[in-house]
């Protein structure tokens, strides 16, 4: 069938994918990126014991540092190079999966000196997609973003500051200190606009796909796979501890509370819509904004286009893309 590439592959939302992938579409090659590889890593190895479930499948574990824009560069040389010399078949979908967030009392940065979610979350996984979209099966490749609801200003409950974009668009990846007792609400506010940025940018390259005739068969979707209840995220040490003890009561709580909140989750669930949205026939063809499994509006800001073509600019040059790394005309 293909290859499909996920990112942050030993995830909370990642590893029942990978299961659902090698189960239902057994003929698909899974290549699978972490941030360490190493037997000491117990979600990596957490990975491997679903992969040892599938001894038939195509299946690789690939060590990718989305901190650092030189590992980027490597990975996706590295695949061109493999599909070139026929050691891996074409990608059929890229699902841009990995995510940071952070809500402790210093910013953190990548390597590159961006600010850690809007470099992570967007600026690593756009840079990714330009460089592999030549290596993409040009009538029915895939590129899934993942999209979130805090990108929609006063949407999601932990919200304290809205998402909304700065003037100076460089204050994205080099935002200014956070004043003291702001770095929670800040920390989920650069959150949110990183994904954001992930929506516009989505919006953006699917115009600019439509206008190639080598590659208008390509589709981009952005997909809110809802509020993972069960995800790691939340047990990171930089979360309060009051949106422990509420995420806690709503896990207990939803098998109930679907009924009313439908978007509150598990991630085994909307591990079936990411695939399935990925390579599945049914959404043969589909682009734009997702919730859960179904085709849903983004937010208003989103659908600027003067500014989704300022966001694409911006992006171009804090990877530093040219034309020469890229099949997309620039």
């Amino acid at each position: 069938m293909g290859t499909v590439l996920i990112t942050g592959a030993n995830g909370s939302l990642a590893i029942p994918a990978v299961g659902y992938l090698l189960s239902k579409y057994p003929s698909c090659t899974a290549v699978l990126t972490v941030r360490d590889d190493s037997e000491r890593d117990t979600n990596t190895t957490r990975l491997r014991s679903i992969i040892a479930k599938y001894p038939d499948a195509h299946c690789s574990i690939r060590k990718l540092d989305l901190a650092r824009l030189s590992d980027v560069v490597a990975f996706t040389d590295a695949i061109r190079s493999d599909i070139a010399n026929r050691r891996l078949q074409p990608l059929v979908a890229i699902i841009c999966n990995a995510f940071t967030w952070d809500m402790s009392e210093t910013i953190k940065f990548t390597d590159d000196g961006f600010e850690r979610a809007m470099g992570m979350n967007h600026i690593a996984h756009f840079d990714l997609t330009l460089r592999l979209l030549g290596d993409l099966e040009p009538k029915r490749g895939r590129i899934i973003f993942m999209s979130s609801e805090s990108h929609w200003p006063g949407k999601a409950g932990f919200e304290k500051y809205a998402p909304v974009l700065p003037a100076d668009l460089d204050l994205l990846v080099k935002p200014q200190p956070d004043k003291m007792g702001e770095e929670v609400g800040r920390g989920f506010q650069r959150y949110g606009l990183s994904k954001l940025v992930i929506v516009m940018s989505m919006y953006e390259l699917n115009r600019r796909l439509k206008k190639s005739k080598d590659l208008e068969g390509l589709s981009a979707l952005a997909v809110d796979p809802g509020g993972l209840l069960d995800s790691r995220a939340f047990g990171e040490q930089h979360v309060p501890q009051l949106w422990k003890i509420l995420i806690a009561i709503a896990y207990f709580l939803q098998p109930v509370l679907k009924y009313l909140m439908p978007n509150l989750r598990r991630s085994s669930e909307a591990a079936r819509d990411i695939i399935e949205l990925a390579v599945g026939e049914k959404y043969a063809g589909q682009e734009g904004h997702f919730e859960r499994d179904h085709k849903a509006d983004s937010s208003p800001d989103s659908k600027d286009e003067k500014m989704q073509a300022a966001l694409w600019a911006k992006s171009l040059e804090w990877c530093n893309i040219e034309q020469k790394h890229t099949v997309l005309p620039l």
